[in-house]
């Protein structure tokens, strides 16, 4: 037993009711068992109880053993002067005389333990795999809604406060975010970092020439250098050289990952896509929020790198010709971690609840994502149509699979109900 899963049955009322008695021998009913208190006091408040004929409203403090009420110091912590009802788990009979004392060791079902106690000690990430779907998918849906919210309004805080750092520049803060995003998930922090060392009034200044925007992020994130042949190269080299001292630019410390990649998700030619978004959109964040369907965004983010590219992977080593669009698969990964987040985060803070519900239509309609985790959902008999359905499962396994929240989950809570 702990304290989390105690509170728990107390908040669910899973115990046996009938024939309550304080450890006075006194008849006890709960008309109501208060509400969860997060901050710091007593476990719940706004309680009722009734004692013999006498009702009783205020907080219930709960403990394992008795005598923690000593050993956590309340008895001199005036939060705690309106405690109505002490539950434990075991009395070892050190509560002070005058709150009553409910035990709960012998009224919980030992099915509900024992599955509590199975899925905290399983090696498995997923603790209930083996017990899965559990929930209908009426339940499912619900669940993966709240899910989803929690994801989006998770992710809109983080954005939120770079905003903040950033004195409201939602502009910047999406420039950030989009570099970020053509990083994919191993290079993303450091094309955050190209991107943070290049102030977006340069990037405006200097997209109608594609030349001096590669320069830019190539030589920010110092992958051109003098010991390069290729006359495109030397000229990326002279432009940075030229625009770093301009604007007293410092590059960016560290270098992408190449190892393990397919060339055509090569940073490189990520960076070279990148700089030809920025050439050909002008005001890209109002162009994404004023558009409706989903299709009519995605043709916004259709692009390919510049014609060198075509016939290189690397610099200065050719290979066989061929044009480096956006694929499909990047597209896709643009929209759900980069445009949902911006556009949920800019109605969050606008208070706009249409372009809040908007974006999680557009997740309804966007196909679902495939990795390792969003397989093995898969393969439990989980609906995965959409990439709200893929989106709601990462949230579920790595805010709360992976920290064992079991008592939180709708999932957990199902199985423990038996």
């Amino acid at each position: 037993m702990n304290e989390r899963l105690l509170q728990y049955i107390w908040q669910f009322q899973y115990y046996q009711q009938q024939h309550l008695q304080t450890t006075s021998g006194e008849a006890l009913q709960i008309l109501h068992p208060g509400t969860l208190n997060t901050h710091q006091g007593p476990d719940f408040s706004a309680a009722r109880i009734r004692i013999g004929q006498t009702i009783l409203a205020g907080h219930i403090e709960l403990h394992i053993l008795s005598s923690d009420w000593h050993r956590h110091k309340h008895s001199g912590d005036t939060h705690y002067n309106n405690v109505i009802l002490h539950v434990v788990w075991t009395d070892d009979g050190a509560t002070p005389s005058h709150i009553p004392v409910l035990v709960l060791e012998n009224r919980v079902s030992a099915l509900l333990l024992e599955r509590y106690t199975g899925m905290m000690q399983t090696i498995s990430v997923i603790a209930c795999h083996h017990h899965l779907p559990v929930l209908n998918e009426l339940a499912w849906f619900a669940w993966k809604e709240r899910l989803i919210v929690e994801r989006l309004e998770r992710k809109s805080q983080q954005i939120i406060q770079l905003l903040q750092q950033n004195q409201g520049h939602w502009d910047e803060v999406f420039w950030w975010q989009l570099a970020a995003g053509f990083g994919s998930k191993i290079n993303a922090a450091f094309f955050e970092r190209v991107a943070k060392s290049i102030p977006y009034a340069v990037v405006k200044r200097h997209r109608h020439h594609l030349d001096e925007i590669e320069a830019l992020l190539f030589g920010q994130a110092k992958m051109i250098h003098t010991g390069l042949k290729d006359a495109y190269a030397k000229t990326l080299l002279r432009n940075h050289q030229h625009l770093k001292k301009k604007y007293a630019l410092d590059t960016v410390d560290g270098g992408p990952v190449f190892l393990r990649m397919r060339p055509a998700s090569f940073p490189t030619i990520r960076l070279a896509q990148l700089a030809m978004l920025l050439h050909q959109r002008e005001h890209l964040l109002d162009q994404v929020r004023q558009v409706n369907s989903i299709e009519e965004l995605m043709r916004l983010f259709q692009t390919k790198a510049s014609h060198y590219w075509n016939t290189h992977f690397v610099f200065d080593e050719p290979v066989s010709q061929e044009p480096r669009f956006v694929g499909q698969q990047m597209l896709l990964h643009l929209m759900i971690n980069v445009v949902v987040p911006i556009l949920f985060a800019y109605g969050q803070e606008k208070g706009n609840t249409q372009q809040k519900e908007k974006v999680l239509h557009w997740l309804y309609q966007l196909a679902p994502e495939q990795n390792k985790i969003t397989r093995y959902w898969k393969s439990t008999g989980i609906p995965n149509r959409s990439a709200l359905d893929t989106q709601s499962l990462l949230e579920l396994h790595t805010q709360y699979c992976v920290n064992k929240r079991c008592l939180e989950c709708s999932v957990g809570n199902r199985l423990l109900r038996g």
